[in-house]
């Protein structure tokens, strides 16, 4: 057989002819995998101290409870919890996690709140549409939006927050953001807090530049210090607020949620459906049991409350005992991060540090992985989560040997 008159070409001269990656669409050949990922691999080292990821802390995890969610949801729905649901997520979990009864309607059901990222970002993102992130952002935010083709522009933020006058500088200067995407409470990675008078500046720009705001919540719950703050989502309809069970409950169950404009709801509930029909009923109905239960999930959010208050405590404690001046560090409020600065006596960069870090047995992420340009380069995100108070403050000392191998005398 011949192709168009041509010559006759069987697979293995059209295997010698090509590369296989050649299949690759632009977006699967530009992929980049992120650099906390990568450290991953470092901090399943035996013996590694790693204050590199986001992970809450693994005793805490409420296994025995879900256990018994389980086994009732088993029991008392067995059925429909193994059926398949309806996209936008089940009644019981929509209407725990709505800010009022008449809100439940907005709420769609996502494979953890990443997910609720990555619909966002296809259903408001043409190719080289504006996406404002804070200077310095959440990775899976700025891969989400990039993966769609969004224009990212970095607005600078500090320990207050993304700093909104420099984004009405931006706008006069004529850029035309589409979407706006901040972490409000305890920042990741700067733990920082957006104000209460910034969040009203922003949703004001956005009522009059005509832009969304992606309002994203996973660490909320988990404030130890100060009083709470209202929502971005309370302040304007030009807002999404996202939240999960991944921080409070347990990453492993996959569950978030989108509290979204009436406009936006069935847009994200048809991009939904065409990635994975729903997400699964048996982890969203054991959720809601979860909710359900006030005493359980008061006494739990209080007992993670005090833990990472302690070890936050205990990680800014090492750094000024241990550290001797190298590090700066203002401590959060909440959340499961401090945002480290090596001293600029040093003459040292984080991303300089790193590999010494690692062979002394500590990992964290440089600051310059959250940044889309230059930026960070003296910072650090640590995560006090996950490890004891002992622990950390031998994580510490593993930092401060580090930085002394790699700048002597400095």
């Amino acid at each position: 057989m011949t192709l168009l008159g041509g010559p006759h070409l069987d697979a293995r001269h059209l295997a010698d002819a090509h590369d296989p990656a050649d299949l690759l669409s632009r977006r699967g050949r530009e992929a980049t995998s992120s650099v906390i990922r990568d450290l991953l691999d470092w901090t399943r080292r035996p013996g590694m101290a790693s204050l590199a990821g986001g992970l809450p802390a693994a005793e805490l995890l409420p296994v025995a409870r879900v256990g018994e969610a389980v086994a009732r949801v088993l029991r008392e729905q067995g059925p429909t919890a193994l059926q398949y649901g309806p996209t936008d997520g089940e009644v019981a979990l929509r209407e725990r996690v709505a800010p009022t009864p008449s809100r439940a309607a907005d709420v769609v059901v996502t494979t953890g709140s990443q997910q609720s990222l990555d619909l966002l970002a296809r259903v408001l993102v043409d190719p080289g549409d504006v996406v404002v992130v804070e200077g310095p952002s959440y990775l899976g935010a700025i891969s989400a939006f990039r993966s769609a083709g969004a224009h990212l522009v970095e607005v600078p933020g500090d320990a207050e927050g993304l700093d909104p006058e420099a984004l009405a500088a931006a706008v006069a200067g004529g850029l035309r953001p589409k979407a706006v995407y901040v972490v409000a409470e305890f920042a990741n990675p700067t733990g920082a807090t957006l104000t209460a008078e910034r969040r009203r500046r922003l949703a004001e720009l956005a009522e009059r530049h005509r832009f969304l705001i992606v309002e994203d919540d996973p660490y909320g719950a988990l404030r130890f210090a100060g009083a709470p703050v209202a929502p971005l989502a309370e302040r304007t309809e030009r807002a999404v607020r996202l939240g999960t069970a991944s921080k409070t409950l347990a990453p492993g169950l996959r569950v978030g949620w989108a509290l979204l404009p009436p406009w936006l709801r069935d847009p994200v509930v048809r991009a939904k459906q065409a990635v994975d029909l729903h997400t699964s009923t048996l982890d969203q109905l054991v959720v809601a049991d979860l909710l359900a239960d006030e005493e359980f999930t008061a006494a739990h959010l209080a007992r993670l409350r005090s833990t990472y208050e302690r070890r936050c405590r205990a990680l800014v404690a090492a750094l000024a005992r241990l550290g001797g001046g190298r590090f700066e560090v203002t401590p959060p409020a909440g959340g499961m991060f401090a945002w480290v600065a090596l001293h600029r006596s040093l003459g040292l960069t984080a991303d300089e540090l790193l590999p010494a870090a690692l062979d002394a047995g500590v990992a964290f992420v440089p600051g310059s992985a959250f940044h889309l340009g230059a930026g960070g380069e003296l910072r650090m995100r640590l995560c006090f989560a996950t490890l004891g108070e002992a622990e950390l403050a031998e994580a510490v000392a593993r930092l401060v040997a580090a930085v002394d191998r790699v700048a002597p005398g400095r």
